[in-house]
């Protein structure tokens, strides 16, 4: 649950300028409610009573709201039982101070616009608390003083304050939520590929799942050596490309398929992310480029392709050992300044809880990891992509595909993600079992056993499965892609379409 804005009061800031305020604002719109109870409808979805810069108005409102709630009349007459002993209102007048707030009847008129001044108020007084809170914790140089940590908490405490803006409980109406299907559809038809969702670059993906959907926690999961981090890459590439050129193209953002992309990398550093995307991009393997083995020619295209990659909206973060609520942190930092469109973790099980504990809380860990990654899914709308382990039982197995158990450490992995994709190259596991040579004088089955092993090579060669396992929103299945290893680039197998039918 959110934690609640706290508003200073008067005595918590001396020296300053009168806090924001309008008691006769709060006092016109409590006199509003209790002439009409049906005015609450309109007001308590958004309105508290801690929003009240005058504590009798906040306990007053609090009172008018149970009484409606019971389906009793909120007036002077009902509420004066619950005031006698309130020691605040006495030194308004006493109950009858609440006869005298139902005086003026224009009040019934303005009511909505006296609730929106309060609302606005408040927030103000809020943003004016986290102000001299972070000024207090500035001017603190204690041996435990912890500016990084100091600077993330008031990145919370801002994004509680902007977020209070939004609409309370995510309440919407059918006619919205209707609205936004459609407007989901209308995106799909406009994109010709039929993406409502960020686009992943590769059509038989996309056309398998629409996309990459907003508010969707999505698991790509695979043993180590499969590509996991390299179909992110792709992806991520893909994304902010599509994004570029549509901006390019004058489309405005709400309807590109394409995303500005946070690439959270607690893994590699985001020099090796950028290698592999101009490895990908400017054909020339990613190991000779780190080793300087290229001509004259490869560094002219290497050149290119760093160039029309210099303006690309790919924001890679790769400090180790984040944890959740920073990750979170930062990711609103990057909605609010980027507009992200689209999250990436590389991968789940580096990232640490809020929780201090050993393999014994691991689990529980896990759980709140994956929780958490769903929540900011929802709370930016926006897809976020992480990565996973598998356990190793996956070896164990005569037939190595990967299945939803195999999710390492915990079930809420499974029960958290909307979208669960595995990565599974059966060429890693048919070259490993590379049977001997023959040589001369060998007999007739090393001859027959390396032949049917050369035969499942080119069978298996260069191409990977996406395993879907898991989604909300559709159909389970298989996608067969294209693996280009030295370069780490997947594409859509062309194979696929001229498939002959079977008989």
């Amino acid at each position: 649950m959110a934690e609640p804005l706290r508003f200073p009061s008067e005595a918590e800031t001396p020296g300053m300028p009168a806090l924001p305020q309008n008691v006769e604002a709060e006092a016109a719109l409590l006199g509003a409610l209790m002439i009409d109870n049906r005015l609450v409808e309109d007001v308590q979805l958004k309105l508290r009573s801690e929003h009240f810069h005058e504590p009798a108005h906040g306990r007053i409102y609090d009172a008018i709201l149970k009484l409606v709630e019971r389906n009793m009349i909120a007036n002077p007459v009902t509420l004066r039982p619950m005031f006698e002993g309130d020691q605040a209102l006495k030194d308004l007048g006493g109950p009858s101070y609440l006869a005298q707030l139902t005086g003026s009847g224009a009040a019934l008129i303005g009511a909505r616009d006296f609730a929106a001044q309060i609302y606005d108020l408040a927030l103000l007084r809020a943003l004016i608390g986290v102000g001299r809170e972070m000024v207090e914790k500035a001017v603190d140089t204690s041996d435990d003083v912890d500016p990084k940590g100091q600077i993330e908490a008031a990145e919370v405490a801002l994004y509680r304050v902007a977020e209070e803006g939004g609409e309370q409980g995510s309440m919407k109406s059918f006619g919205q939520a209707t609205r936004v299907a459609v407007e989901q559809a209308e995106r799909a038809l406009n994109s010709g590929g039929h993406v409502s969702g960020v686009t992943t670059g590769l059509e038989s993906v996309n056309a398998k799942m629409g996309g990459l959907h907003n508010s969707d926690l999505l698991i790509l999961a695979g043993r180590p050596g499969m590509g996991k981090t390299s179909l992110a890459t792709n992806m991520a590439y893909n994304a902010a490309r599509r994004y570029m050129r549509d901006m390019e193209d004058g489309i405005p953002p709400e309807k590109s398929i394409g995303a500005p992309v946070a690439f959270f990398s607690l893994e590699m550093s985001a020099d090796q992310l950028a290698t592999r995307v101009l490895s990908e991009q400017s054909g020339i393997s990613s190991e000779n480029l780190r080793m300087g083995k290229i001509s004259q020619a490869d560094f002219r295209n290497l050149a290119r392709a760093a160039q029309e990659l210099e303006n690309l909206p790919l924001y890679i973060d790769d400090t180790p050992g984040l944890t959740i609520a920073a990750l979170r942190t930062r990711a609103r930092r990057l909605k609010r300044q980027r507009g992200i469109g689209f999250i990436i973790v590389d991968y789940l099980q580096l990232l640490t809880g809020s929780g201090r504990g050993g393999e014994a809380n691991r689990v529980q860990e896990i759980s709140e990891i994956s929780r958490g990654l769903k929540t900011l899914a929802k709370e930016l709308s926006l897809p976020v992509l992480a990565l996973s382990q598998l356990s190793r039982q996956v070896e164990s197995r005569e037939d190595k595909r990967p299945q939803l158990s195999d999710l390492r450490e915990s079930g809420s992995i499974e029960q958290d993600a909307d979208i669960v994709l595995f990565v599974f190259r059966e060429e890693y596991y048919v070259a490993a079992r590379e049977p001997k040579r023959p040589g001369e004088g060998d007999d007739a089955k090393i001859f027959e056993a390396h032949d049917q092993w050369m035969r499942d090579m080119d069978r298996v060669f260069g191409t990977c499965e996406l395993l879907i396992a898991k989604q909300r929103h559709g159909a389970t299945g298989r996608v067969r892609l294209k693996f280009e290893s030295k370069i780490t680039r997947f594409s859509d197998l062309a194979e696929e379409g001229y498939a002959l039918p079977q008989e």
